[in-house]
Formats: C-alpha cells, sequence, structure tokens
C-alpha cells in the first residue's frame, strides 16, 4: 500500500484549480493502489468473520468492553495501531452471532468499568494508572501481574458473576454495592439535582455510597457490571 500510494505520487494526477487531466501513467498507478486497498478490505473482513465466528462457536460467553475509540484516535501514538483494528465491527459481528447462531451470548463491559484498575487477587481499585505502566502493582496485597491479564481476570470474574446470575446491573437478587472508581467522567455542564449531592468522578453519591474518597479503595463485593 505503501509502495503504490508512492507510486502515484509521483505522477502527473488531476488538478481541479487548473483543470489539468490525469496523465495515463497516473491512471494505471491509481488502478493498482485501488486494487491493493480492496484486496486489503477483503483480508480485513475475512480476518474478523474467521475470529468472531471462532470465539462465538467456542465459547458460551464472551465479554467485551466499551471503549472509547473515538478519544483512543485523538492520541497520535494509539491512532495509527488502532485506527484499522475495527473493534465497533468486532463487536456487532459478535453480538448478532453469540445470540442468532450459536445461542450463546455476549456481555458489554460498562466503560467506566475499572478492570485494568481493580487488582484480581483483592479487589482493591487504583485511583490512577497510567497508560504506560503495562505492568500492575497492587499496593494491598502486592499483586504484581501484566496489565492487560490482570484485566483479563476481572473481565472473566464478571462472566462468571453474570453466568450465576449476580453481579448484573437491574439482577434482582443483586444486592447493592458501591462503585469502585474507574476512569474520570467528564465535567457536567447542567447543574446538578438538589436531591443529589457532589461525589467524585462526576457522578451523584446514592444514598448506600460513602462519600470519602482514598487513593486504593478495596472492593469488598464482587465485581458488578455497571
Amino acid at each position: 500500500m505503501r509502495r503504490a500510494s508512492r507510486t502515484v505520487s509521483r505522477r502527473q494526477g488531476p488538478d481541479r484549480r487548473t483543470g489539468r487531466k490525469p496523465s495515463k501513467r497516473w491512471e494505471k498507478a491509481n488502478t493498482a493502489r485501488n486494487k491493493v486497498h480492496h484486496r486489503v478490505t477483503n483480508l480485513r473482513a475475512d480476518a474478523l468473520h474467521k475470529l468472531t465466528t471462532a470465539l462465538a462457536a467456542q465459547y458460551g460467553t464472551v465479554v467485551v468492553e466499551d471503549l472509547n475509540v473515538a478519544g483512543m484516535l485523538r492520541n497520535r501514538r494509539l491512532a495509527r495501531k488502532i485506527a484499522d483494528a475495527g473493534f465497533g465491527e468486532i463487536r456487532r459481528q459478535l453480538t448478532y452471532k453469540t445470540s442468532q447462531r450459536h445461542g450463546t451470548r455476549t456481555i458489554t463491559a460498562d466503560r467506566w468499568y475499572p478492570s485494568s484498575k481493580t487488582c484480581s487477587g483483592c479487589g482493591a481499585v487504583k485511583a490512577k494508572l497510567p497508560l504506560h505502566l503495562r505492568t500492575y502493582h497492587c499496593d494491598a496485597c502486592g499483586l504484581v501481574i501484566d496489565r492487560d491479564e490482570n484485566a483479563a481476570l476481572n473481565l472473566a470474574a464478571l462472566a462468571a458473576a453474570a453466568v450465576t446470575g449476580t453481579g448484573v446491573a437491574g439482577d434482582q437478587d443483586t444486592a447493592q454495592v458501591s462503585k469502585p472508581r474507574g476512569a474520570d467522567h467528564k465535567t457536567r455542564a447542567t447543574a446538578r439535582s438538589r436531591k443529589a449531592t457532589g461525589g467524585q468522578a462526576g457522578g451523584a453519591t446514592l444514598p448506600h455510597q460513602p462519600q470519602t474518597e482514598t487513593r486504593d479503595r478495596t472492593q469488598a463485593e464482587a465485581l458488578t457490571l455497571w
């Protein structure tokens, strides 16, 4: 793709301002580049379909995270790596393949669910965890684990809680627990309700939630989709 684009840029292409027509060599190089684009599109679609079909057929419950992809694309260090990953297409294919073809289900973790900040060993939640830290160090129990592996264990525990009928938002048998602090919410632009009191992370503090905030809070209950 890079070589074909370089070849096109070196040919005399069309110019709308001057009315210049493209040369025959430019048209030939542009046709070759379009074929490469078409091939890359087919390869990506084939890889995504094979991946999602294998996941839907092999596992009874698939857990995905609702990430802020638009915000991640603003980071110039991440944009090139995740722009063509097709996160939304993977989620769309998993949703209909698990429900319509294989009789399984897909669980979507909330965007503010602290999968990376929560310790998979003791349940302590870090207040901040920068992206450049790829190893998770728990200050409560001393667990040292890879960041992605720790998040995967937390999502697996979330799936197990959903299968057993506990820990799912809206479940009648689920006890109300305090929400661990995840990613920082944006500041509200509108005024808060009179009944709601000012809380951390841009949300209102519920009556059953403590209003104190510590650096590392221990999560006493099971992991909950909130």
